[in-house]
C-alpha cells in the first residue's frame, strides 16, 4: 500500500507513575484528521515505572489501529522518541539488547513488542513538551492519572 493510500492518524500518548516506580497509568488519544474520528484510551498497572507506562501508551495505541497507517506519534518522552529517531533500538539490537555501557536495556520486553507494531506503520515520532500548552498531551496525562487513581492500590 502506498503512503498516499494509508490513513493518517495522529496519536498522542503519555504515561505516569506515582511514586516512580509504583502505580502507573497510561493514556492515548487517536485522531483521524480527515474523518474527524477520535478515540481515547487508558489503562493502569499496580507496579510499573514512568518509562514502562510511556511505552505501554504507544503500544496500546498502535494495537488499536486495524490496518497499516501513516502515524504521527506525539510523545513527551524523549526516551520513546529517541529510541526510534536517534536509532537507539538499532544499536541495542546489534549489541544483543545491551546499552553502550554494556548493561541490559531496560524494558526490552516492551521495546520488542513496540518494534513489531511500529514496523506495520509509517511512523513519524514527534516530541511535545509535557505539562505545557499541548491540549492533547494534557488530555493523555489526565487519562493516565485517572486510570492510575482508579487502581485504588
Amino acid at each position: 500500500m502506498s503512503d498516499d493510500e494509508m490513513t493518517l492518524v495522529h496519536i498522542y500518548t503519555d504515561g505516569s507513575c506515582s511514586p516512580n516506580p509504583g502505580a502507573g497509568g497510561w493514556g492515548a488519544v487517536l485522531i483521524m484528521p480527515g474523518g474527524g474520528k477520535r478515540k481515547e484510551m487508558s489503562g493502569a498497572e499496580p507496579e510499573s515505572t514512568n518509562n514502562r507506562m510511556e511505552l505501554t501508551g504507544a503500544i496500546e495505541a498502535l494495537k488499536a489501529l486495524k490496518r497499516p497507517c501513516r502515524v504521527v506519534l506525539h510523545t513527551d518522552s524523549m526516551y520513546l522518541r529517541n529510541a526510534f529517531e536517534a536509532k537507539w533500538i538499532e544499536k541495542w539490537q546489534r549489541n544483543g539488547w545491551k546499552t553502550a555501557a554494556r548493561k541490559p536495556v531496560l524494558n526490552a520486553d516492551l521495546w520488542r513488542e513496540l518494534i513489531v507494531l511500529a514496523d506495520k506503520h509509517d511512523i513519524t515520532w514527534k516530541w511535545v513538551k509535557g505539562h505545557a500548552d499541548n491540549v492533547e498531551n494534557n488530555r493523555c496525562d489526565e487519562l493516565a492519572n485517572q486510570a492510575r487513581a482508579a487502581l485504588k492500590v
